[in-house]
Formats: structure tokens, sequence, C-alpha cells
């Protein structure tokens, strides 16, 4: 297979792909769906290989073939890298879908179905670190966020924004290995910022202030913005702007970040929405003393993902050269991360449900309320070199799942139930809300119709609705050999090698 050359995607097509049919998987379990469709967990007959079935929803087209899908097809064939999900083909099932015990599915009775088949990823990085009692440690959490600036400063490189960076859709399998999904709000982009984009992208939690202010000519920007966001949850334990609302958001962001004016962001009072949502007073900008609790170097890197004018803040290449990844505790070798059961957020999600119905029909025959206690994330362990062992880690890398699937390629999160998050942090009153109406990986939902600014700012007030879920949003990508290309020498024994371009280094293999 030929590689793509410094600054280009690679072009090169797959005249197979549709050839065969869904018949060669068999179908072990669904693990997600979504406004997007299903996926489910398969194996491939011949080879035994395990697989997710991402089926793209039909039934609701008038014009073909969702226009999502095209573009994240298109997108991720082109794109290979070990950090980027691989879409390995596509099939088809040509007459209408019959269920596990062969009854014809309604809804699609004569078109047949179409099926993305992705590589199976054990974990995404939202439900593992939401299994009970799991506690990241400070090499574990440089490690995964090395991987991710490494696999989207590939994509950025090869001008391409995923516009969906949250940890449902960074998948993480039981070698490690971090890899970019759900690229189904990805597209291309030009190195002049010129063209009108839609600013109705990015889950809400980790939307930037610039999308939120109404702007639609922006770059890699966006998607360093939601890298900040991540950063800083795993090492605080929980989603620092879980905003209800995009002015709900804006006005979170201006709190931890201050007001933004034209000495702090030239250009910003001339915002599409800044004079209707800009706060009635000055704030001053307070991130060191929020996660004082940080160390100075993550500190550091966090004050430049979260600076407010885009220009300014730090590219992706840039943070995997900051001092935070080449100063003690070391990214860890992924290898050596211990192996856990299966969890997504799709998982956990499914077995709060389960317990709230417990506790709900235990309560009525006690007629008396009873409620678990929310399970809190907890924080990373500090000490350098301590192995994490927690929610019992198995060395099989596919184990046995419960009935009824459990995995997170699914759904959004939804509002109400037991609070995954420590108390005491912004809640706004009972768990946390969808995060801005949207899923996770393997599955991307259709954002509404409208393209560029949208209507004004906000109408009715609340986040998108009925988005994605799942993991697998998007086509992924195809592998390079080996999670770690060659790297030059770097600063000390810092693992990786491949990224960064610390002391100039060899960076990315052939792609750079």
């Amino acid at each position: 297979m030929a590689t793509a050359a410094p600054g280009q995607l690679n072009l090169d097509d797959y005249p197979s792909w549709g050839s065969r049919g869904v018949d060669c998987f068999e179908k072990l379990e669904q693990i997600g769906e979504g406004t997007y469709g299903q996926v489910f967990m398969a194996k491939e007959t011949e080879t035994k290989e395990i697989v997710a079935l991402k089926k793209i929803r039909m039934d609701n087209e008038r014009e073909g073939f969702p226009i999502t899908a095209i573009r994240e097809i298109k997108i991720l064939k082109k794109l290979h890298h070990q950090n980027v999900i691989q879409l390995k083909e596509i099939v088809t099932s040509p007459g209408p879908d019959r269920d596990e015990q062969g009854k014809q599915i309604d809804g699609n009775k004569y078109k047949g179905s179409i099926y993305m088949v992705f590589e199976y990823m054990d974990h995404d990085l939202t439900g593992l670190a939401d299994k009970p009692g799991m506690r990241f440690t400070i090499p574990q959490i440089k490690c995964y966020m090395k991987q991710l600036l490494t696999g989207l400063h590939y994509c950025h490189i090869n001008q391409v924004l995923h516009r969906d960076i949250k940890g449902s859709n960074l998948l993480i399998d039981n070698e490690g290995n971090l890899k970019l999904a759900d690229f189904g709000l990805a597209r291309s982009f030009s190195s002049d910022h010129n063209a009108n984009l839609t600013n109705r992208v990015i889950t809400l939690w980790y939307r930037p202030p610039e999308l939120l202010l109404g702007s639609t000519k922006y770059g890699p920007a966006v998607d360093m913005w939601s890298v900040g966001c991540i950063f800083a949850e795993l090492l605080n334990g929980k989603p620092i702007l879980p905003g209800k609302n995009e002015p709900d958001q804006l006005t979170k962001i201006f709190e931890l970040c201050g007001t933004p004016d034209e000495l702090i962001w030239p250009g910003v009072t001339k915002m599409p929405w800044y004079n209707n949502l800009k706060p009635p007073r000055q704030l001053k900008r307070h991130v060191k003393d929020a996660f004082k609790h940080f160390d100075f170097h993550a500190l550091d890197l966090l004050e430049r993902m979260l600076t407010l004018d885009p220009s300014k803040r730090i590219s992706a290449n840039e943070a995997l050269d900051s001092e935070y990844f080449w100063t003690d505790p070391l990214p860890c070798d992924p290898k050596s991360l211990p192996k856990y059961e299966a969890s997504h957020e799709y998982q956990t999600k499914k077995r709060r449900q389960q317990q709230r119905q417990a506790d709900d029909a235990a309560a009525k025959r006690q007629k008396t309320h009873h409620s678990q206690p929310p399970h809190a994330r907890l924080p990373p362990i500090q000490q350098s070199g301590h192995q994490i062992r927690p929610a019992q880690p198995t060395n099989n890398p596919h184990p046995p799942m419960a009935s009824g699937s459990n995995h997170h390629y699914g759904k959004p999160r939804g509002p109400g139930g037991p609070n995954r998050y420590p108390p005491g942090g912004n809640q706004g009153g009972g768990g946390y809300p969808n995060r801005g109406g949207q899923g996770g990986g393997y599955g991307s939902g259709p954002y509404p119709p409208q393209q560029g600014r949208g209507p004004p700012p906000y109408p009715g007030g609340g986040p998108r609705g009925g988005g994605s879920s799942g993991g697998y949003g998007g086509a992924p990508n195809f592998p390079q050999a080996g999670p770690y290309g060659p790297g030059g020498p770097g600063r000390g024994p810092n693992y990786p090698p491949q990224a960064g371009s610390r002391n100039q280094q060899q960076q990315y293999g052939n792609w750079q």
C-alpha cells in the first residue's frame, strides 16, 4: 500500500470495497446505537478476526446515501496512521434486514443495508475513566495525551479538522494504543481559513469560544481547545466546562478564562454574537487558580491550550514539544499498561440504567426511596512509576460480555440518573447533562442541515440534541507500521520517540 507524501492525503483507492456481503461476518452482539445507525461486535467467519460493524441508517434518507457518511469514508480512506481508527472495508446486505431470529426488520424492506467495518477497540477513554475504582497514573495520562496529539497533528498537516474531539471518540485497545475515531463531522480545510464553515460542530462541553461566538472561519485551533478540555478532565477527574446550553457554555468559559476584549483577542468584538452573549461584567482569567493542584508543566500546557484567541492557541506539534512530555515522570510505554475488561461510555450508561431500575423496584417494594450514591471518578495517582491495578485487569482481550450489550459506541449520555462525577463540581442540578447532545466514537450523528452561521444565536437556548454515539463514529483509518514509528534522538529516554519535534527529531515516519 502506498503511503501519503509529506503534507498530502493518500489517494489510493480500494476497488474491492463493497464487493463482500455482511454475511461474511457473524454478529456477536450489538454494542451501540444512535441516530447514525447501529454498531455490532462481529467476527469474520474465515479469519475469526473481531471487528466492529457500523450499520449506516438509510430509512430516513430521501436523497440517497447520507452525505455525512460519504465525507467520513472519503476522509478516512485517505488517512493512514497508527493513532487514527482503521476503516477496513465496506460491506453490504442485498435484501431486507433480519434480526437474530430471522424475522424481517421493518423500515428498510427493499433497499438492503450498508455497513462500515472497523477494527475493534476494547475501550473508549470516557468509559475507561469511568470504571469504578479506576485511577490513571501521570505517566499513563501523558501516554494517552501524547498519542492523541500525535494523531491529531497528522490530521492537521493533512488539512483535516476532526471537529468532535471528546473522550468517547478516543478509542483504546488492550495494548494501550489510542486512536482518534468518529470522523463524521470531520472535513478538509484550506490553509488560508477563508472558507465559510459551519459553527454547529463539536460537542458542547468541548466547543471553543470562537464557534460559540458565531465564527465561520476557523482552523485546527478548534480541535486544540477540545484537547485542552480532555487534558484538564483527565487530571481533574471530571469535566471542567459542563455547560447546559450554548450561552451557559460561553459563560463558564468566560468565568474560567476571563472575558475577551480587543487587547486579549483582536477582532473578538466583531464576532457575530459577541454583543448578545458577552457577560455583564469583566471577568478575570483564573485557570492557574482553578487548577493549582496541577504540576507546573501541566498547568503551562493547559494555559496554552485554553487560550481564548485561536491564533495564539498552541498547535498539536508545539504541544508535543512542550516540557510536560519531557520531564519526569515520562510517558509510559503503552504496552506496559494493564489490560482491562472492555469498557465504553455506552456500557457504563447501560449499567447505571439497570442499577436505577433495580433501585426503583426495591424502593417500591419497601415503599421508601432508595438510590445508589453516585459513582465518583477518582483523580490520577500522582506518584511516578506507581502501577494502576483498578477495575480487575484481565489478560483476555475480548472477555465474554453480559447480554444486552454494554459497549459505548451508541447513544449519548442522557440527563438525570446517578452522577458519574465527584460531588462539589458545578453540576447544574442532578447529574450532568448530555454532552451537547452527541455521543461517541464509532457513530457520527447528523447535525442540523443548515451550514454556515446557522440561525440567530442559539434559538431555543438548549444544546444540540439527537446526536451520534459510539466510538466508531466516522470511518476510521489505516494503521502505519507499529504504534510508534522510528524516532531520532529525543531528550532523554522519553517514550515514545516518534512524536514531537524536540531537538528536530525525525517525526512520524515518512509522512511529516
